[in-house]
C-alpha cells in the first residue's frame, strides 16, 4: 500500500468522525469547531488528489469566513440548551427523512458519476479550443479548468449555491438582531400603514389683532388710573 493511500484511509476517518461529532455534539460552539476540523480534513483531501486550488478554496472561504460567521453568530445567540434538547425527540422523524433522501441522492450521484459509466470520458484538461489562453493540447490549470467547467457546465448549479449563501447570510443578519427597550428602530410595515389623517390634524383659530404700538398707548403702571379712598369725616 502507498503512502499516499495510508494518508487518504487517515484523512477520510478523521472527516467521517468529525461530521459525527458536528451532529452529536451537545455544544454549538463545539460543532462549529469540529466542522471546521471536517473542512480541514477534506482540504488535505483534496491535496492527495492535486487540487490545489480547491484545498485553498475549502479552507479561506469556508473555514476562513463562512465558519467564522457561524461561531459569532452561535455566540451572540446565546441558544438555551435546554430547550434544545427538549424538543430534540420531536424533530427525530423529519429529520430521518431528509437524511434519507440527501443519501439516496448521493448515492444516485455516485453511482452516476463512478458505476455506471461505460461511455469514454473526455479529458477535460486538454483544451483543443480557441480563445482559452493556452495552445492547443496543453494541459489547463486546477484554477482555469475549474473556471471553465463552472460557467460552462454548471452555471445554473453556480447561481442557486450563490443565491443559497445570500439567503443564508440575511438569516445569520436578521436571528442576531434583537429588540432593546432602550432603543428606537425602523419598522418599515407601519410607515406604509402610516395614513394622512392619524399623522397630520388641521386646527382652525381665530386671527389675531396687531398689538397696541407703546409710542401712542403707553402702558399703565404702578396706581396709575386707580381710585382714591377718602377716609375723613
Amino acid at each position: 500500500m502507498e503512502f499516499t493511500t495510508v494518508l487518504f484511509y487517515i484523512f477520510a476517518l478523521l472527516l467521517v468522525v468529525s461530521a459525527l461529532k458536528v451532529i452529536t455534539s451537545r455544544n454549538p460552539v463545539a460543532s462549529a469547531l469540529f466542522l471546521v476540523l471536517a473542512f480541514f480534513n477534506a482540504a488535505a483531501i483534496w491535496m492527495l488528489l492535486e487540487a490545489e486550488f480547491l484545498a485553498i478554496l475549502l479552507v479561506l472561504v469556508y473555514v476562513g469566513a463562512v465558519m467564522v460567521l457561524f461561531l459569532f453568530v452561535v455566540m451572540m445567540l446565546d441558544i438555551n440548551l435546554d430547550v434544545l434538547h427538549g424538543d430534540f425527540k420531536k424533530f427525530v422523524p423529519i429529520a430521518s427523512i431528509v437524511g434519507a433522501i440527501i443519501i439516496i441522492e448521493t448515492a444516485l450521484i455516485l453511482w452516476h458519476g463512478y458505476g455506471a459509466t461505460v461511455a469514454p470520458v473526455r479529458d477535460a484538461m486538454l483544451v483543443n479550443g480557441v480563445g482559452s489562453g493556452v495552445g492547443p493540447n496543453e494541459v489547463m490549470s486546477n484554477s482555469q479548468l475549474i473556471g471553465k467547467v463552472i460557467y460552462t457546465d454548471y452555471i445554473f448549479a453556480f447561481e442557486i449555491a450563490g443565491l443559497i449563501l445570500l439567503v443564508a447570510i440575511i438569516a445569520a443578519v436578521s436571528l442576531t438582531v434583537r429588540e432593546k427597550k432602550d432603543s428606537k428602530r425602523q419598522r418599515i410595515s407601519d410607515q406604509v400603514k402610516v395614513r394622512a389623517q392619524d399623522r397630520v390634524r388641521i386646527v382652525k383659530m381665530k386671527s389675531e389683532t396687531e398689538a397696541p404700538d407703546a409710542t401712542t398707548n403707553p402702558p399703565v403702571t404702578g396706581n396709575a388710573g386707580a381710585g382714591t379712598v377718602d377716609n375723613k369725616g
